[in-house]
């Protein structure tokens, strides 16, 4: 009776997995195989001696649809969209968010123009057919597209938000005409009024959907294959769990599939430990990752954009609010032509790897620099299964970088490892700035709660730069995000336009949008687990009455246009730093999310702590910054940490999948649910 989860990152494949009936707890990590991503699932599999046959429900979460995005990597896709429509991709918004950049060019569209095809159909702004689509006219464009040997097709067309039936006819026919073909239409995953938007996210899933749904088949196939006979879900971008035949419809919806399950594990420690407001931050070998957490819940914005909103373009749908940047563990350091120390986004991967990996590396990364300063113990790496090359990491740093900088002998080498750290520590405090600061929120009310196999090991520096003076490290950190998807429940997100103002006549034509969506969509969660558990939030796009833009505004609870408005405003304010109180408001759209429960693990079952009251140590030489310099420090096994013991830093905690630091200046303590709680002590204030 296991709950497994596998978590496919950029460096490491992470599992963690639950029994029902025993309430055992099991995780492990292996690298992450690119040539073919199952087998790194299937390796973590071997290696916790765990058998899909025992698995009565699979959660998979991984990177596949992102990086086919990013890399271009897709599949050979058309667009068919409303005559004179042709070119919705190329001329995307006219607004230009970088306008000081002389050379300033949007990333190309997915779709190239020759690939880009028109049909003579048009439906009115009110939903009326002005000229219905001619099956002739289709059956020639799918001839063609046959000739093309097109792999996946986006119907898309003008106003389908209002009424879709000319894109589902169009998209049947080419489904008949084109088997084996991948036909996804805009209205299957948006039906707001943003044309381009909508235009975007098709193109988006048509893009990835062959890959998606071929990875999918091919692993659920292999698990079958191994015995096993329960349900298979995949993490969503919104926080949930999809099951396989929505994910075979809509793959864009794995977007960021991979890392928002670390933020389901931060929202519900977060919770029980009555930590209000907190900051879910992950380090891994590839990316650091962070999102907001307030009141035991996560953020969720209604766009996403693939490679950044200045030049990147847009996925319309739900997805946790993150910010993601390239500093991980295998970040590599390197110098440009003026002899300036860089530090990513270029990862060395799991192949080669670090130089320490002893894989073929050959360029120093951020986990080269911590083996160098002693934070990460080059012999009890992952338990001691991988063993690494401290001194090939020492030698690549002082080859590659010191030397060159001017910085010798061991002391160089030392300086210009911890200048790796802090410019990675530095980079990713700014992503964390633009979660908060940029948000008019102050990360000095929030808690740092830090995961992924980096994240101990910088979350105190990371913390100290803005100020930040409580950090949590929950167990297991380093499968983390693979532990958040045994936590994560069923979820469901639609949202509709809805363009009135916020009047009485309003609020009760959104009362019946309401329950209509939310009825719909608690039978879509029954049909992936019959007997769950569903319950609702609602929200409402809102802006001012002449604006552009519009904030996301909870509505739970709120019963007249009064109460909308204070929501609005407190939203509003908070944001902006003001509100009007006289300004007419509107409504622009409304949301749904559907929650269903789903059988997990008790946060209590995750502990792993011993009974003693003093445990050992050992003690290693830890270089703490040029103003420590190095110091003896005290090596403490985790597991062997009982709840209630504390200690002055420095410290190093070390675990299978991750090292907490703990600086000379900082304190710490062991919480009730196994996590460890560090207090800093002297802090520089965030510039």
């Amino acid at each position: 009776m296991l709950v497994i989860a596998i978590d496919t990152g950029g460096t490491f494949t992470d599992l963690a997995a639950f029994d029902l009936t025993t309430r055992r707890f099991v995780s492990t990590k292996s690298l992450t195989t690119y040539d073919n991503l199952a087998n790194g699932a299937f390796d973590c599999l071997r290696k916790a001696d765990i058998s899909p046959a025992d698995g009565v429900v699979f959660k998979h979460g991984t990177t596949l649809a992102i990086n086919s995005l990013l890399q271009r990597m897709g599949a050979r896709t058309a667009l068919v969209a409303t005559k004179g429509f042709r070119d919705l991709l190329e001329m995307a918004r006219g607004n230009r968010p970088d306008p000081f950049d002389l050379f300033y060019r949007r990333h190309p569209p997915l779709i190239e123009r020759d690939m880009r095809f028109e049909i003579a159909e048009r439906m009115s702004a009110k939903g009326e057919a002005d000229q219905a689509p001619d099956k002739a006219e289709v059956a020639k464009l799918a001839s063609h597209l046959r000739s093309l040997d097109v792999e996946s097709v986006a119907v898309a067309f003008l106003n389908s938000y209002v009424a879709p039936e000319h894109e589902e006819q169009v998209a049947q026919w080419l489904k008949e005409m084109l088997p084996g073909v991948f036909v996804t239409r805009s209205t299957e995953l948006s039906r707001e009024w943003y044309e381009y938007e909508r235009t975007a996210t098709a193109a988006a899933n048509a893009y990835v959907g062959p890959q998606v749904a071929g990875y999918v088949r091919d692993l659920n196939h292999r698990l079958q294959k191994d015995g096993f006979e329960g349900r298979f879900f995949l993490m969503a971008s919104n926080g949930g769990m999809l099951g396989v035949q929505n994910v075979l419809e809509t793959p864009i919806a794995l977007v960021e599939s991979g890392p928002v399950g670390g933020s389901i594990g931060a929202a519900t420690f977060a919770k029980r430990l009555g930590i209000q407001n907190a900051i879910a931050f992950d380090m891994g070998g590839t990316t650091a990752k962070c999102a907001l957490v307030q009141d035991g819940r996560f953020d969720v914005k209604s766009v996403y954009h693939v490679g950044g909103y200045a030049r990147g373009f847009p996925i319309r749908g739900a997805v946790i609010d993150i910010v993601e940047v390239g500093a991980g563990g295998g970040s590599i350091a390197w110098l440009d032509a003026q002899a300036r120390l860089y530090v990513g986004p270029k990862s060395a991967g799991s192949m080669p790897g670090p130089v320490a990996y002893g894989r073929g590396g050959a360029e120093p990364t951020v986990t080269d620099a911590n083996i160098v300063l002693g934070k990460v113990d080059p012999d009890g790496f992952l338990g001691g299964a991988m063993k690494l090359d401290a001194a090939a990491a020492a030698r690549a740093i002082r080859e590659r970088l010191a030397e060159p900088l001017g910085y010798g002998g061991h002391d160089g080498v030392l300086r210009i490892a911890d200048g790796i750290v802090t410019i990675a520590s530095v980079t990713m405090a700014g992503a964390i700035k633009r979660i908060t600061l940029e948000k008019g929120l102050d990360p000095r009310d929030y808690t740092l709660f830090a995961f992924g196999g980096g994240g101990p090991l910088h979350a105190c520096d990371i913390a100290r730069q803005l100020a930040i003076p409580h950090v949590v490290i929950p167990p297991e950190p380093g499968n983390f995000s693979a532990l958040g998807m045994l936590l994560a429940n069923l979820r469901l997100d639609e949202t509709v336009t809805f363009i009135r103002p916020v009047d009485d006549d309003a609020l009760a034509a959104s009362e019946q949008v309401f329950d209509e969506l939310s009825e719909r969509m608690a039978a879509a969660l029954r049909q992936e687990i019959a007997d769950t558990e569903v319950s609702f939030e609602r929200y409402a796009e809102i802006r001012y009455r002449g604006q552009t833009h519009s904030v996301r505004t909870p509505l739970n609870g709120v019963k007249d246009p009064a109460g909308v408005r204070r929501r609005f405003e407190e939203v509003y304010r908070t944001r902006y730093g003001h509100a009007d109180a006289k300004k007419a408001i509107e409504f622009v759209s409304l949301a749904v999310a559907a929650h269903g429960g789903m059988a997990g693990p008790a946060l209590d079952t995750l502990q792993c702590q011993s009974g003693g009251t003093e445990p050992a140590f050992r003690r290693r030489s830890v270089y703490f910054g040029a103003t420590n310099g190095a110091v003896e420090t005290r090596v403490y096994r985790r597991n062997e940490l009982p709840a209630g013991f504390a200690k002055e830093g420095p410290a190093l905690i070390e675990e299978y999948g991750s090292t907490t630091a703990i600086g000379p200046q900082d304190r710490f303590s062991v919480g009730e649910l196994g996590e460890i709680h560090i207090h800093l002590g002297r802090q520089q204030k965030s510039s």
